[in-house]
């Protein structure tokens, strides 16, 4: 990672020497066990607070993202990022922000997406303009990628409280949760951009919530960051707990609004981070946990990371304890060559950037002499017999080299990027391949001079 994208690649800037060591430090740690790394899930920029939602065979994750260098909940944007198999997840940029909202000034807090009558709402915080207070703001996109647009033209409630997490019922009920320090809920009409009643404040009994000590002002364990889903006839309240720092637990109950039970900690404290927040879906025919942490160079409780774990629930529907890994969730299938694949589809990656392409989507940029990037479980078949990318240089251009298994890996082909007179003047180049068959990770390393060399804004091999 290097600092937050501006306009022009001659405007960017380095880290100081002791970012660069811990980058360093970092790479040297991963190379001999690349093909084990896959969380955080992203690394080019810090994100945090993570939304997962399955929708026609993907899963589309919603986060915040937390600014290089903070150190308060720096937050300006939310990102989009989607999966087909839980490791390689596509970069699709930031399709809301705080500018989104004409009435709101900062804060682009922790957010949730769900779809309702073919389209997509995302239920944000923010602070409003007018007030200085925080409240809740709904965006809504006709795609689960964007762009989105305020559907209000002001809050959809305010009440100074924060995190905000939509459940919809099997009888197509909806249910805005939200709050630190309290817990509120109110049903949401099936515009979903409306509600019904006034919002109520859940009790927040230790029978409910599990009992804290040492503070009379907060006596139960729930913090913040409420997500609600229903499995097998049960509803269940993850929440992050008893800040500060924070662990994940959680509550059950036999309706949305409650009572709730207490049931016990799922994810311990652990990760570098002094905060939390988890989301829970189901995909594929497994169980995965999102959550972030400050695993990256420069991570702590400001410059978060969102991360992703596999489980699988007790047999009488608890949770089992999840600890954080490094390892992340197992591929769920392969990846296909042989079709257009967008280059910011990354598993793992050093050194590269992303941002907004003129031909649409999003890119990698900022690429220098020996950074790569990771795609994790690339089905090749019989053979690749040559490679396709689509590039722009600014510059004088550089090589891409394609490799299995590791940056320093079997060489299978090499592509020459040349100069096209601009960063978003683009062609396509061709090379031969030989040696890319199985199933195999496969990097891209680029080599050149110095400075930045070229962009890439997607990928496909031939058989």
């Amino acid at each position: 990672m290097r600092l937050v994208l501006p306009l022009t690649k001659t405007a960017r800037t380095r880290r100081g020497a002791a970012w660069l060591v811990s980058l360093l430090c970092l790479a040297a740690l991963l190379q001999p066990a690349t093909a084990r790394a896959d969380n955080p899930i992203v690394q080019t920029i810090y994100t945090a607070d993570p939304a997962p939602l399955v929708h026609d065979g993907r899963v589309y994750l919603y986060t915040g993202h937390d600014e290089d260098g903070s150190t308060w909940f720096t937050m300006n944007e939310w990102r989009v990022w989607s999966s087909a198999d839980m490791v390689n997840w596509t970069d699709h940029g930031a399709q809301l922000d705080i500018a989104s909202f004409a009435w709101a000034s900062k804060d682009a807090w922790a957010g949730h997406v769900v779809p309702r009558n073919g389209k997509f709402y995302w239920y944000v915080p923010v602070v409003n303009r007018a007030t200085g207070r925080m409240a809740i703001g709904v965006a809504v996109s006709e795609s689960p990628t964007g762009p989105f647009r305020d559907a209000l033209g002001g809050p959809l409630v305010e009440n100074g409280e924060i995190d905000p997490a939509v459940f919809v019922d099997d009888d197509g009920q909806a249910y805005l949760y939200w709050g630190n320090p309290n817990l509120w809920v109110v049903k949401l009409n099936s515009d979903m951009t409306s509600y019904q009643g006034s919002p109520a404040r859940i009790p927040l009994t230790t029978q409910g919530f599990g009992a804290r000590s040492g503070n009379p002002d907060r006596p139960t364990l729930y913090e913040e960051a409420p997500w609600v889903f229903k499995r097998n006839g049960q509803y269940y309240m993850v929440f992050a707990a008893e800040c500060c720092s924070e662990f994940i637990a959680y509550s059950t109950a036999p309706s949305p609004t409650g009572p709730w039970t207490y049931r016990g900690t799922i994810m311990p404290r652990q990760g570098g981070s002094f905060t939390n927040h988890a989301g829970v879906v189901d995909f594929k025919g497994g169980s995965y946990f999102f959550y972030h942490n400050g695993a990256l160079p420069g991570g702590g409780g400001f410059t978060r990371s969102v991360a992703v774990e596999s489980f699988t629930y007790n047999s009488d529907g608890t949770f089992p304890t999840i600890n954080m890994t490094g390892g992340g969730a197992p591929q769920v299938g392969t990846l296909d060559p042989y079709v257009r694949q967008e280059a910011e589809t990354i598993a793992w990656a050093s050194g590269v950037e992303t941002e907004p392409s003129g031909e649409g989507g999003m890119n990698v940029g900022w690429i220098e002499n020996g950074d790569w990037i990771k795609t994790k479980g690339v089905a090749f078949g019989a053979g690749a017999r040559s490679f396709n990318a689509r590039v722009a240089s600014a510059a004088a251009g550089g090589s891409i080299e394609v490799r299995l298994d590791s940056p320093t890996g079997t060489l299978v082909g090499t592509c020459t990027v040349p100069g096209t007179g601009g960063w978003q003047n683009w062609t396509t180049v061709t090379c031969p391949v030989n040696g890319a068959s199985g199933t195999r990770d496969l990097y891209f390393r680029y080599t050149g001079g110095s400075g930045y060399l070229l962009n890439v804004n997607w990928w496909r091999f031939s058989a």
